[in-house]
């Protein structure tokens, strides 16, 4: 009863603070992490009191099941971003600039927590800087995903923006898997050449390759029901069923060979858009269906925070300073690139803020870290500092972005005083000239 209890608390208070946070123009996944973090162990779940709030990390943590299948649902969202008949436009540059804001965030924290090392050798060892900066390459795209769609932003920027962020996970993993390789070869003197190239490549072609094989048996199945409930129930069906499958490991040889359930199920859904004749009306099913999935997954993040990392000032420092430099990463790294791929001024500007979100794979590469020992418990909360500052600020910083690019417009102020009538006009002139484009649910 008392799981039953707490998801119902969390989706209450991830409405009520969406609703809190509207006047003060923030977006709606701010309010339902800030819901998380108020009903989370180190608020109201602090008085231990079944029903009122999650009482420890480790029950919000019995709740991972849940975050798998809302993230295996953005992925599949954000695969629909790879229509070819989209990519020929923005493929290459997406590719090129994906590539490359990664790459530049991590060499920016390599410097800057190499150069602190040199500084205070005895605070961050060199293998925690160069793991650290593999971290710093992640972008997070359910925040990205949740604000493009509450805003219904549409527009150059947004375009480019979902097939990078999609395209971030792959090289995120490829980044880490060698920098951490690095890092444990300096730790223990041992170089392993299969762990550090060969598995993290093999997780990304057998992720594709078990994403496009499940996106190909899907389209074929819709075809078999004609019925909109059957295809939305088929639609859930088949992203539950990815997401179960991308758990699963073998090895192959020596190579042990996992998947990253973010490129199954972005695969998943690449390859069911492109074959699929139906598959945009599929799509905007599913998201309504997900809508409250979603909720309760940023609840529970907001949850997870740990908020005892603010305790050790040696963490809030490095902490600073991994934010700092990887902020500065991205937003050159994305306009340096975009100037390169002769991209539009506001692209150039904008496009490195909308990247600064960050928390589930950076969480998740923190989470493989813990083999270092006490190096490893250092990165973790050092990681987990930062997700709570860019969790809390990312959304607000995208929603700005996209606004100054255009891709998120007001409201048309000057309408026909003779077409307006009682029924359809609830808000003041006024309140519609001010209020962005949101989706319809949150009006």
């Amino acid at each position: 009863m008392e799981t039953i209890l707490n998801i119902a608390i969390a989706l209450t208070a991830g409405l009520f603070l969406s609703r809190f946070v509207k006047p003060l123009r923030l977006p709606a996944v701010t309010g339902y992490l800030i819901a998380g973090i108020l009903i989370g162990p180190y608020c109201l779940g602090a008085f231990n009191i079944p029903g009122l709030g999650f009482t420890s990390i480790s029950q919000v943590q019995s709740f991972s099941l849940l975050s798998d299948i809302a993230l295996g649902f953005i992925a599949f969202a954000i695969g629909n971003e790879f229509r070819l008949s989209q990519l020929k436009y923005t493929g290459r540059q997406a590719a090129v600039i994906g590539v490359f804001q990664a790459i530049v965030a991590t060499v920016f924290v390599d410097i800057a927590l190499i150069a602190l090392h040199f500084a205070m050798p005895d605070k961050i060892s060199i293998s925690t800087a160069i793991t650290l900066g593999a971290i710093a390459a992640a972008t997070a795209p359910a925040a990205t995903l949740m604000v493009v769609r509450q805003y219904k932003a549409k527009g150059k920027l947004t375009d480019l923006l979902l097939p990078i962020v999609a395209l971030d996970d792959a090289v995120g993993l490829v980044v880490f898997a060698v920098s951490f390789g690095v890092a444990k070869a300096l730790s223990s003197g041992n170089f392993d050449l299969v762990s550090v190239l060969v598995e993290p490549l093999a997780e990304i072609v057998f992720s594709l390759v078990l994403g496009s094989i499940m996106g190909a048996l899907f389209s074929v199945a819709e075809k078999f029901f004609k019925s909109n409930s059957k295809r939305l129930s088929l639609a859930v069906t088949a992203v539950i069923l990815t997401v179960g499958l991308s758990k699963l490991e073998f090895m192959l040889g020596p190579v042990h060979v996992g998947f990253s359930s973010l490129l199954v199920c972005m695969m998943l859904g690449t390859v069911f858009c492109n074959i699929c004749d139906f598959s945009a009306e599929i799509m905007e099913k599913t998201d309504k269906w997900t809508a409250p999935l979603f909720i309760l997954f940023f609840v529970i993040s907001g949850a997870e925070l740990e908020l005892g990392v603010f305790t050790d000032l040696a963490i809030v420092g490095i902490g600073l300073l991994y934010i700092l430099a990887r902020s500065l990463g991205k937003y050159y790294g994305a306009r340096w690139s975009a100037s390169f791929m002769h991209c539009e001024e506001n692209i150039r500007k904008y496009l490195g803020i909308t990247l600064l979100p960050q928390a589930g794979v950076a969480l998740g590469m923190a989470m493989t870290v813990q083999e270092l020992g006490a190096e490893g418990s250092i990165i973790r909360n050092i990681v987990l500092f930062g997700v709570l500052i860019y969790e809390l600020v990312g959304p607000l910083l995208t929603k700005i972005a996209l606004t100054k690019a255009g891709d998120i417009h007001p409201k048309d102020a000057v309408v026909s005083s003779t077409t307006i009538t009682a029924v359809n006009l609830p808000l003041s002139a006024a309140a519609v000239s001010a209020a962005p484009v949101e989706d319809e649910d949150d009006d």
